[in-house]
């Protein structure tokens, strides 16, 4: 919209007299798109009084051209048979998306209270993270491995680990979805290869690779069924040096709900397991179950990113567990103070109560009763 100012002022020196001062504006000018019947027809625009340099574009295959028009332009051409629609160039905006789990968990009124998981470091251990998503900042990263099709931890060939890293933190920018902690800083730990396979070796150097850069939180939404002296020694050496390690408890649940069928890292003491529920507050059916659950989160119909700029829903333990690790990340920004292990009971004490403990730990993971708290 332009306005043009125009000041008439007239001296006469003559009989030193000052003529009065004269202010006349311009009728003001929208931008607007105008369709021909047939092909543009500049001829047909210079007779409203449209000028050359008021056409901004025409285009090339339908007969539309993107002009600056005053409003009694754009009626004259409306009536104009030559013209088929004149509409004004209307204003767009980017749409985001937020998942039904960020704000089952209160990830939304935490951001709202400014708490965005922000200086937060937060180690992915998976698959990898697509650096090159629109919707995700990456750090740094790390792989485990060697050969060229899985060396590179920005390269997520499966899709699992961009997944988990937008639950945690995609980011605040019109665009896609929105994590739980849209601030925090995620660094990709490359311990499954691209067909979503590892080893209790490779969580054990993601591990120590997080705790050589000064992790913060480490999320595993991986698992195997069984025990690993060696593995669990990593995870308490890293909670013993101040890590808040989070993991998936595990997709291997029955109906009933009935027996222990909880996975490892989420089974040993020094980390926080997972559940899953659905967006009824429900266990969800596939979600493992036993004394080591210690917490829940939703993990049905995740809306998250995927690699090449996508977006997918998926259903896990995998799903609920990133939601527990934004969501420290957020009260660890609130309350920087807090050790690991407050910051574990803070959530276990703030969670939502849902029910069986063995189903659902604690029950639902709450950030900003946490914060509140």
């Amino acid at each position: 919209m332009k306005k043009f100012l125009s000041i008439a002022l007239a001296l006469s020196l003559c009989f030193m007299l000052v003529s009065p001062v004269v202010f006349a504006t311009e009728a003001e000018q929208e931008e607007y798109l105008v369709q021909f019947t047939e092909e543009i027809e500049a001829n047909v625009l210079n007779s409203f009084g449209v000028e050359d340099a008021e056409i901004l574009y025409e285009f090339e295959h339908l007969p539309v051209v993107h002009v600056e028009l005053t409003e009694k332009q754009a009626e004259g051409l409306k009536k104009n048979p030559q013209v088929k629609a004149v509409e004004i160039d209307a204003e767009v905006e980017a749409t985001q998306t937020v998942p039904w789990g960020v704000p089952r968990v209160q990830g939304t009124d935490a951001q709202n209270a400014g708490y965005t998981g922000s200086g937060v470091q937060v180690a992915i251990l998976d698959t990898g993270i697509d650096r090159s998503h629109e919707d995700l900042t990456v750090y740094d990263g790390y792989s485990v491995f060697t050969d060229s099709a899985n060396r590179d931890p920005y390269y997520d060939g499966n899709g699992h680990g961009t997944h988990v890293a937008g639950t945690v933190a995609a980011l605040n920018n019109h665009v896609g979805v929105l994590g739980v902690a849209p601030s925090a800083q995620l660094y990709a730990v490359k311990v499954l290869d691209n067909n979503g396979g590892g080893s209790y070796s490779g969580i054990a150097r993601g591990i120590e690779w997080s705790i050589n850069n000064n992790m913060d939180v480490i999320n595993m939404s991986l698992g195997g069924s069984s025990s690993s002296s060696i593995l669990k020694d990593w995870c308490d050496y890293a909670y013993n040096r101040g890590i808040l390690l989070v993991a998936a408890a595990g997709n291997s649940g029955n109906s009933s709900g009935w027996g222990d069928t909880v996975g490892y890292p989420a089974k040993y003491d020094s980390v926080m397991a997972v559940a899953a529920t659905d967006s009824n507050n429900n266990r969800a059916s596939f979600s493992s179950h036993g004394p080591a659950v210690e917490i829940s989160a939703p993990g049905v119909n995740i809306l998250s990113t995927v690699p090449g700029n996508g977006y997918s829903s998926l259903n896990g333990t995998s799903m609920a567990s990133p939601h527990v690790a934004g969501a420290a990340a957020s009260v660890w920004q609130a309350k920087p103070w807090l050790s690991n292990a407050q910051l574990r009971q803070l959530l276990n004490n703030t969670a939502q109560y849902l029910g069986n403990s063995h189903l659902y730990g604690h029950g639902l993971v709450q950030t900003y009763d946490a914060i509140r708290r």
